[in-house]
This record gives C-alpha cells, structure tokens and sequence, in this order.
C-alpha cells in the first residue's frame, strides 16, 4: 500500500506514453486502492503472456542480468516501462529503463554474446528516459545484430524501443503502434470541497504548480500542457521515421492508431509475421 501514492505520481498529471486500455487498467486499480474509484471507468484484469524463453537457474549466464542462449542474449521488456526501477531483471509487473540500458550495454560488450534480443510484451510506460535508451540502441546498430522478438505486444514506449532494433517480428494476434503521449490530469478539487477540505495555493511565481489536482485546470494551462504533449508526440513520430525509414508525416497520420499482426507489417512497423520461438530459432541459425 505504501508504495501505491508513489505509482499514482508516475500515472498522473504527467506525460506517458502507454497503450489507452492498459491505462484505464492501472488507474482503476489506483482508484480503487486510494478510495476514489468513482472517478473512474472498471478496468478489465489483463494476463501477460510468458516470457519468451523458460530457463533453469544452472542455465542461466553467470553473473548475468540477462539469459544468454545460442550466444544470444535475451533481454526481457515487459510490463510497465519506468525510467527508474533499480532492478536489472523486470520486477511486479514493471520493466526499468535502467535496467535495460546496462543489459544492453553489458550484451554489447560481452565477447560471447553475438546479437541482442528484446523480448518485448509491453503496453509502454513512461516519456522519461525513453528516447535517450532509444537512440542509445538505434546507435548500435551494426556493432551486432539487434532484432525486437514481440511476445506478444509492443504499444507506445515499448514500439519506440522496438523502433530502434534493426529487424521487429509480431505474431499474428500481436500489437505494434499506438505511438503518441497521453497526461491524464486529475482535479480533486470538487471532491476535496465535497469533503469539506480546502486548499489554498500560495505561490510564487504565476506559473508554480500549474496543473496542480487541487485546482481546476485553467484554459492557459491546459494550452502549456497542450504544447508540451505535441513537441512530445512529434518526437516520438520523427523517432520511429528514423529507426523504421517512414516519413514523418506518415508516422503521424498514424493518429496512435494500433495494428495486429500482419497489419502492422503492411504499414512498416514490423519487418515479419512470425512466432517468437521460431523468429528466435532464425536470428540463431543466421549466426
């Protein structure tokens, strides 16, 4: 319980970019735990597929945060993506940049590794960090082969890293897109004053705590926000035109739209339609 009002900070009145759906899913669950669930819209109970290879512990690199198989290092992403979990491996139901980027980073430079796996299932997570990791892998390329093996789904931060692989495969019921920032602001004002609880801000500064949950958000406010969430959007666009050699404008007209399987394919945001074992089992034989 202790740790809920901190995940509820990385969920709201700042910017993410997450799959709408798994969204609504973690704010329900919020709502529901700090008492304000009828704020929200029921969330539906998700199950997250399994790993894309099973290792016992003896098989296992040692020293490792990462499985090596085949002289193929595979990196997990799955769950949420935050900028900071100070865990190497994912841990309850979250994925840290952090711990990718020294994963990758140590696959890089490890003599026995001879290509990069994402093993990616993630409705994406956080803006922070993630362009910095992206192009952190997208600058790699051809030091070794980097392929994102989606098992099953890479929306929004979780498709940007995948971006920047050199090869992506989906399976047929597989999700790839929903490339766009969303802010979900939380006004508590109305319930607190419901409550008998006011708040008054004292500020210095016109500007300090705009946006704030204890007051409604103000026309220019919400322009700001506005504004930001655009040059965040554009970055993510121009991101993936780069990595997937689109135009931007084509990125764009995406509108955060997703795509199952081979339809993600047709559009440019997967090179194959294939099982993650049997996409796994040809990087091996390509080695």
């Amino acid at each position: 319980m202790s740790r809920l009002p901190h995940l509820a900070q990385r969920m709201f009145n700042t910017p993410i970019a997450i799959h709408p759906q798994k969204a609504e899913i973690v704010v329900a669950a919020l709502a529901d735990r700090l008492g304000i669930a009828h704020m929200f819209r029921d969330g539906k109970a998700v199950a997250m597929g399994p790993g894309l290879i099973a290792l016992d512990e003896e098989d296992r690199a040692p020293d490792k945060a990462y499985d090596v198989v085949g002289g193929v290092a595979v990196i997990p992403v799955t769950g949420t993506l935050v900028q900071k979990l100070g865990s190497l491996r994912p841990f309850s139901g979250m994925t840290g940049y952090d711990g990718i980027r020294l994963n990758f980073l140590d696959a890089l430079n490890d003599k026995s590794v001879k290509a990069i796996v994402l093993d990616i299932d993630s409705p994406g997570g956080e803006v922070a960090g993630c362009f910095d990791l992206v192009d952190l892998i997208y600058q790699a390329r051809g030091q070794k082969p980097i392929h994102a093996i989606l098992d099953e789904s890479a929306y929004s931060a979780a498709y940007a890293l995948a971006s920047a692989a050199d090869r992506i495969t989906v399976p047929r019921t597989g999700g790839t897109g929903s490339i766009g920032v969303i802010l979900m602001h939380v006004d508590m004002s109305q319930s607190l004053s419901k409550a008998g609880v006011v708040v008054t801000m004292v500020r210095y500064g016109a500007y300090k705590a705009e946006g704030s949950e204890y007051e409604s958000l103000s026309e220019g406010a919400l322009a700001r926000i506005q504004a930001d969430i655009d040059q965040m959007g554009t970055l993510f666009c121009d991101t993936v035109a780069r990595n997937r050699g689109l135009k931007s404008s084509v990125v764009r007209g995406f509108e955060a739209r997703t795509f199952m399987g081979s339809a993600g394919v047709d559009v440019g945001l997967a090179d194959s339609v294939c099982a993650p074992d049997a996409a796994f089992a040809d990087l091996v034989r390509s080695l």
